[in-house]
């Protein structure tokens, strides 16, 4: 049974329910609507038919509604593109109108001259790009072409080590929160927050607009700017999870940093038990072939072996030639990683204190499940939050969280090595206990004789009131 999950970016080559089901089937957990392209009434039939096809193939799948963010980007060329030479100089001019040439382009982002000065590096499409900022005239940046090549329209401008001011959350952001809301997407993505502040704005707007159908996301912070290095902690603390968006993070600190981050970003989540998605060109080449790279392969691996809850597939679904195939390699790397890792119960609880009691519950069910060889720790749980304490450790036996609310069934399906069912509502404990039982005797998943680790809280059906831990085991 795989433990990490898998997110998927829906897109033209995915949106039609055979692929979409395919896929599912093949191992997708998350599906991603990218709100940087589409519209509004685009990204809810999508989401419906996720909802549809999800169902019709017995799995439980979230949704995550990604928010564009600031377009911080050039405009538009004459015939789509232009190319730039070493040593030439190209002017970017907020002011301009006209279609951009090889000497001139207008931009999207209307700030740029008032956040870069003389000597600034500016990196375009995704780094590809080098220019140097020579002066600031008014509206015109006049610079010096370092690296040149193809320049299209709409290409993405970074400024090398960040300091561009543009706000996380924009005025389509916000409109975009309120149709996700209306689709209760599991989890809502931000887009270059640089702070807390920037997490805590999205909550509030996300809880205003989701109140009428009582439903609050969990938000994702796509740590993409060097600014949000500094601060991760605080931001981690806003956040119910965060994204390695290793692309637009490795053009503002250096493609040679981007590791060492990823792995201290995914053990950061997963002490402050949040949730860690590592994304971006993940499985690159299946876009156009039907097999990775080694490289893909082992980069997929590193990220399970981290531990990430999740790896992520972006264009590779949404726009590629093999979407279901990409999820099948995908799925078979990551159990292979997790073939192959140590597990050290001992060392995840060495000098560490728990002051809640469904927190130690939790954690003595790990314990307990590790050292009996049980085949499978199952949470009763309302919220999730038991199920999300015990995915924070490496741990071989599968769990299983149980619980009544359809919301928190779909949010546990990011959670690594969590598998979600739902199951009827009950005040009585004993006939909870024997129903979770039955629930995975019927699944295959216990056989008699097994024994089993299962929590629940009692007064059942409380958020935050497990307090109870017992083995069982299967007559």
């Amino acid at each position: 049974m795989r433990a990490t999950k898998i997110v998927a970016t829906l897109g033209p080559a995915s949106s039609s329910p055979e692929v979409l089901e395919a896929m599912i089937r093949a191992g997708v957990d998350v599906v991603r609507l990218n709100f940087s392209h589409g519209k509004a009434q685009d990204h809810i039939d999508r989401a419906a038919l996720v909802r549809s096809v999800a169902e019709r193939a017995g799995k439980t799948v979230a949704i995550m509604a990604d928010l564009q963010g600031p377009k911080i980007r050039v405009g538009r060329f004459e015939g789509g593109k232009t190319i730039l030479e070493n040593g030439q100089r190209f002017v970017l001019d907020a002011s301009y109108t006209e279609l951009g040439n090889n000497e001139i382009v207008g931009l999207d982002y209307k700030d740029l001259p008032r956040d870069v000065r003389p000597g600034d590096t500016l990196l375009l499409n995704d780094g590809l790009l080098r220019l140097t900022v020579e002066q600031v005239l008014g509206e015109r940046v006049q610079t010096v072409v370092v690296v040149g090549g193809e320049l299209s329209n709409n290409k993405g401008i970074n400024k090398a080590g960040g300091g561009l001011t543009a706000p996380a959350l924009t005025a389509k952001d916000m409109d975009d929160i309120k149709t996700a809301m209306s689709f209760q997407c599991e989890y809502l993505a931000v887009s270059f927050p640089k702070s807390a502040t920037d997490m805590e704005m999205a909550r509030q707007l996300a809880n205003v607009a989701g109140e009428q159908w009582r439903h609050k996301p969990a938000l994702i912070a796509k740590i993409e700017r060097s600014e949000a290095i500094p601060v991760l902690d605080q931001i981690l603390r806003a956040s119910d999870g965060i994204m390695v968006a290793r692309g637009d993070l490795a053009v503002e600190v250096g493609n040679a940093a981007v590791p060492a981050l990823q792995k201290r970003m995914i053990r950061m989540a997963r002490e402050m038990d949040k949730v860690a998605i590592t994304a971006t060109q993940m499985m690159e080449s299946m876009i156009v072939n039907a097999v990775p790279t080694r490289a893909e392969v082992s980069d997929v691996a590193n990220a399970v072996l981290d531990g990430t809850d999740a790896v992520m597939l972006s264009a590779e679904t949404a726009a590629g030639q093999y979407p279901v195939e990409t999820v099948t390699q995908m799925a078979a790397i990551a159990l292979e990683a997790e073939r192959a890792d140590d597990v050290s119960i001992e060392t995840d609880f060495a000098n560490k204190r728990f002051g809640r009691i469904d927190q130690s519950i939790a954690m003595g069910a790990l314990f307990t499940a590790h050292h009996l060889g049980c085949k499978a720790i199952v949470a009763l749980t309302e919220s999730g939050s038991t199920a999300l304490w015990m995915s924070r450790h490496s741990i071989k036996v599968p769990i299983y969280g149980l619980t009544t609310q359809p919301a928190s069934q779909r949010r546990m399906a990011l959670y690594r090595n969590v598998n979600p069912l739902l199951m009827p509502k009950m005040s009585d404990r004993d006939e909870a206990l024997t129903i979770a039982e039955r629930l995975l005797v019927e699944r295959g998943v216990l056989r008699p004789g097994d024994t089993y680790a299962i929590t629940c809280g009692e007064p059942m059906g409380y958020p935050g009131g497990t307090n109870m831990l017992k083995v069982g085991r299967v007559a």
